[in-house]
């Protein structure tokens, strides 16, 4: 396995373990002692907003001590370069991801059309941002692995 597959799989490891580890967190924490504030729209912006720096913070720091677990373990520094080969795949992967973003959106903007409680809504948008970042990150490892 190559230092880029190494990396996607980092990648999708970490966003499922942060996901879980989040979703956890505001569960414990907010959702089980008042289930009242599913329907709070506030409490879904204030989830939404601190989802995102801590994803990318996390993602950040999981990179960076890989990087160094990686020199550590085999010697080898991280591949910086990337070719033409490396930014069609990344732009295949964003596509997908994009698409499956989308019917994400779309279903959770049918949630509300029939009627269904708003944390439906908000879930639905949770879970396809998270289906697509992993759909985004096997994607690019099948091509990597079987090419185009």
């Amino acid at each position: 396995m190559d230092n880029k597959e190494k990396q996607i799989v980092v990648t999708a490891i970490s966003l499922v373990v942060i996901f879980v580890c989040y979703s956890l967190y505001v569960y414990d924490k907010y959702i089980a002692e008042n289930f009242a504030i599913l329907n709070d729209f506030k409490f879904w912006g204030k989830a939404f907003l601190i989802l995102i720096p801590v994803t990318i913070v996390s993602q950040i720091i999981i990179h960076i001590v890989f990087a160094i677990i990686n020199k550590i373990v085999t010697n080898e520094d991280m591949e910086t370069k990337t070719d033409e080969r490396d930014k069609l795949i990344e732009l295949r992967a964003i596509r997908i991801s994009h698409w499956i973003f989308t019917i994400g959106f779309l279903l959770s903007m049918v949630t509300q059309v029939i009627g269904m409680a708003p944390y439906v809504m908000f879930l639905t948008l949770v879970s396809s941002g998270f289906i697509s970042g992993i759909v985004s990150e096997m994607v690019k490892l099948h091509f990597y692995r079987k090419g185009f």
